[in-house]
């Protein structure tokens, strides 16, 4: 029996090489052709609705991180009125202030935001709103003891093409497993498989129903919580996030309403007599306050005072964070003080009124 010649085999080997480049050809095209497929499913999708050429199809606040949430509210022409601000902002809710401002408030108040976060979320909603009837700023601990990372970056992972450039460049940031699960939420709820988790003008509910009020729970996060000891060794400096607040104050319209308004906190929060929190929350609100009256029809609204709402802990679900009910009682004084009535003192002070 003969043995195969070296011509025989190398037939042999050429013939398996080109087999496995035709399988490594086709391989290569399927995955490329997947690849497409997810692809045009993702931008078709445009699960944040940011993208020029997806279909106007009403989409909704899908993801987890409002960071990605928030841009196509800021550009949305539903809106011509905005809140910004951290999670003691969210409870504000747009279907019972539009009514009393006169407006159709987008609440963007987000988690963790840093003053930075609020900046340029606010200005991006200022390129497409060059004439706002009114802007909210939250003032809470965010503006007042921001850190040098807080002027300057994101608190959590954020998409930087939403906020600046061309929307254009959202094509090129689609391919990532993130897009891909975010775009088949979307797509679910399209098709009526999916229940809505994040209010469409950005209002949502983060806390539980007061049904569910455990005292127990609250007083556990309470003593959990770090208590600032510290004794103030004289008249504390404005925050370093002031120059930042100016220049936002100074990027709105002189005939947009601008209110700054710090929220209640639980007692504990407020410092203590002689304390360095004291201090520091005294010279945030002289800042604040500074600011404001350079700013053409600003008003400031502190809710952040001693009295019987930040005095009872059955007002808050933690330190920082507040109920239903206080946040209607919030509601319903920066109405009241947007129209020149008065607010209960014990409730609210407004430490500026605008010369209208």
């Amino acid at each position: 029996m003969s043995r195969p010649g070296p011509a025989h085999s190398a037939a042999l080997i050429h013939s398996a090489q080109a087999a496995w480049r035709r399988f490594a050809l086709a391989f290569a095209a399927a995955l490329a052709g997947a690849g497409l497929v997810v692809f045009l499913f993702v931008v078709i999708v445009d699960p944040w609705d940011m993208l020029p050429l997806s279909p106007r199809w009403h989409r909704i606040p899908i993801s987890t991180n409002a960071r990605f949430t928030m841009p196509a509210l800021a550009v949305s022409p539903r809106f011509d009125s905005a809140m910004v601000g951290t999670s003691t902002g969210r409870l504000l809710q747009p279907a019972i202030m539009d009514r009393p401002f006169g407006a159709r408030f987008a609440n963007m108040a987000m988690n963790s935001a840093s003053p930075w976060e609020q900046d340029r979320l606010l200005r991006l909603f200022l390129r497409h709103h060059p004439a706002p009837r009114a802007v909210l700023i939250d003032v809470d601990f965010a503006w007042c003891s921001a850190s040098a990372q807080a002027l300057s970056g994101p608190n959590r992972p954020m998409p930087d093409w939403m906020y600046a450039g061309s929307p254009w460049r959202g094509y090129a940031e689609m391919m990532n497993l993130y897009a891909v699960q975010e775009a088949a939420n979307q797509f679910m709820w399209l098709i009526g498989h999916k229940r809505q988790r994040y209010g469409s003008d950005g209002y949502t509910s983060f806390v539980p129903p007061d049904s569910q009020y455990d005292r127990r729970r609250v007083d556990a996060l309470f003593a959990g919580w770090p208590v600032d000891r510290r004794m103030a060794d004289g008249p504390a400096p404005a925050p370093q996030s002031m120059p930042m607040l100016r220049a936002l104050l100074a990027a709105i319209p002189a005939a947009t309403v601008k209110i700054l308004w710090f929220p209640p906190s639980a007692r504990e929060m407020q410092g203590m007599p002689g304390g360095a929190l004291t201090a520091e929350r005294a010279a945030c609100r002289a800042a604040v306050l500074a600011a404001a009256r350079a700013a053409p029809r600003a008003m400031v609204v502190d809710f952040d005072i001693p009295g019987p709402v930040t005095a009872t802990r059955d007002n808050f679900w933690d330190p920082i964070h507040y109920r239903q009910s206080v946040a209607r009682m919030v509601m319903d004084d920066l109405a009241a003080a947007y129209a020149g009535r008065e607010v209960a003192p014990d409730q609210a002070r407004v430490l500026l009124r605008p010369a209208y």
